[in-house]
């Protein structure tokens, strides 16, 4: 028997329609490059993305088309996710700081039809243009873009588009991985995990999101969906604020004078903001929740954070995962906890939503207790959980749907999830395992160290031995001395790196993440002292 209920399909563009009904006023900012700043509103978003689907169906567009997209963070790539969308096309994010074979590549395999671009990526377009195998349509956003420009394209019409019918299990969105190895790979997000995504973001023990918030994703739009806040804007009639710098200085002005409560971004972010705030005794505002991801951040960090007031949260999750896949909500107990075991909570990765499962299995896939000491291979399913790489032959989970994400990991009695390392970065000597995560971290609390990681160098007795690479803070003479005496006490004593280096900077990837592998071959036949 079926149930009396209206069938009302999860479908994103309910999302656009909702935003402009219900909160068409609200704003949506965007500071540019050059210091000056567009308003618009839902209302406005609403009316120029039905205007694009006009445009794009006039054009050819199809369902199920891509439409790539080459571009900051700004109110018109926002009108684009909606247009593409809202034509029943998939939205295709692609991340400018990738090198041009990677460019290349995720655009021929995505088979995108349309590329629309900023202005500042115009040189790369047309470099990469004999190389592109399926793009019919290039389109530049910037407003004096003329006759090829995204204004123009939309100018000739009024927006009485009429949204298509569709199925919630239609794609909607593509992500590619960041690729620090092998070619990247495509996670085709449905409208419908998308809309159930979203759901729990807003949630208050995820991102606390509701109509009275001001967000400024510092996160881009190009990685896994700027984390799905601007879906999350919409549905809460949320004002939003984009950035195209992430300069401290800018940052903490729009902060200032938007009064921007919500952020997220990964820790190099916030530990940028913070020096500048510290050096030039500035306050942060209204500013009240910071979520953070990608990588680890220093325990030093979210205390700095914590103590001004504001809530300082990790939430772990990957392009796969649509990418929340757990959130450091604070615990029943917290107004009973002092402030050192407050740290010990926000240090870890925090809870899975509803809808999603967490284990961990060791080497032979058995799954592990949940007892805050077994150590093993991190595992997912759920409701936006990737089951298969776009055009992909195979299966991205075993066989009862569990997708192995690559992380090492704990899981403490209460559930709460803490990540020990990636597998593939984990430091092996003497048979034991090294975290490079809580290495770094444990570094970073030292006063001259702005930025750390540790890699494993071959060893003749111990297989892998760790080295530090450091960034000193500006202003600080580095000191490998300073820092081992930092990491006295912090650290096991085998831990201990057998040698500390500075060096000026560390790659990162196009999402901002520390590129251990690069780091590895940098490395590669560096020899330890006494190895």
């Amino acid at each position: 028997m079926l149930g009396a209920m209206q069938d009302w399909p999860l479908r994103l563009e309910r999302l656009i329609d909702h935003a402009a009904r219900e909160h068409g006023s609200r704003e949506i900012v965007t500071r540019w490059a050059d210091g000056s700043t567009d308003r618009t509103t839902w209302m406005g978003v609403h009316r120029d993305a039905r205007r694009l689907a006009q445009a794009l169906t006039a054009l050819g567009i199809k369902q199920g088309d891509r439409v790539a997209t080459l571009a900051a963070n700004h109110a018109r790539h926002l009108v684009s996710w909606f247009g593409v969308i809202g034509t029943g096309a998939v939205i295709h994010t692609i991340n400018p700081r990738l090198f041009d074979d990677q460019i290349v590549y995720i655009a021929n395999h995505a088979e995108d039809r349309v590329l629309i671009y900023d202005q500042a990526f115009e040189a790369a377009v047309e470099r990469l243009k004999p190389r592109f195998e399926t793009i019919e349509h290039f389109i530049c956003f910037n407003p004096d873009s003329g006759d090829g420009g995204f204004e123009a394209l939309i100018a000739p019409y009024g927006g009485d588009y009429v949204w298509p019918e569709g199925d919630e299990r239609a794609p909607a969105m593509l992500c590619y991985t960041s690729g620090t190895t092998g070619n990247p790979k495509g996670v085709l997000y449905e409208h419908r995990s998308q809309m159930l995504h979203t759901f729990v973001q807003i949630s208050p023990d995820v991102f606390s999101i509701s109509s009275r918030a001001v967000i400024l994703p510092v996160t881009p739009l190009f990685h896994a969906g700027a984390w799905g806040l601007p879906f999350a804007a919409a549905m809460t009639g949320s004002k939003l604020v984009f950035s195209v710098s992430n300069e401290p200085a800018v940052l903490h002005r729009l902060i200032l004078d938007e009064k921007v409560t919500h952020s997220c971004g990964v820790p190099t972010i916030w530990l940028a903001l913070l020096q500048y705030v510290e050096c030039e005794g500035a306050g942060l505002g209204k500013l009240s929740h910071i979520s953070c991801g990608g990588s680890a951040a220093p325990r030093a960090l979210i205390g700095a954070f914590m103590d001004r007031g504001i809530q300082f949260s990790h939430a772990w999750g990957m392009t796969e995962t649509s990418p929340i896949g757990t959130a450091a909500a604070l615990p029943a107990e917290w107004d009973d906890m002092d402030r050192e075991t407050r740290l010990d909570h926000l240090q870890k990765q925090g809870y899975s939503c509803f809808g999603l499962e967490l284990r961990i299995v060791d080497d032979e896939g058995q799954p592990l207790p949940r007892d805050g000491k077994s150590s093993g291979l991190l595992q997912i399913r759920g409701a936006w959980v990737v089951a298969r790489y776009f055009r992909a032959d195979t299966s991205a989970t075993d066989s009862d749907n569990w997708f192995d994400t690559g992380d090492i990991a704990v899981i403490h009695p209460d559930g709460v999830l803490q990540l020990t390392d990636r597998a593939k970065d984990v430091i092996k000597s003497g048979g034991e395992w090294i975290s490079s995560v809580e290495l770094e971290n444990a570094a970073i609390a030292c006063p001259c160290v702005a930025e750390a990681a540790a890699i494993g160098i071959f060893h003749p007795k111990w297989d892998e031995r760790p080295l530090l690479l450091c960034v000193a803070k500006p202003g600080v003479e580095p000191s490998a001395e300073r820092v081992r005496e930092a990491l006295i006490g912090r650290i096991a004593k085998w831990w201990m790196p057998d040698e500390i280096l500075f060096v000026d900077e560390l790659p990162h990837t196009g999402t901002g993440k520390i590129l251990k592998s690069e780091l590895r071959e940098r490395y590669r036949d560096h020899k330890l002292p006494g190895a």
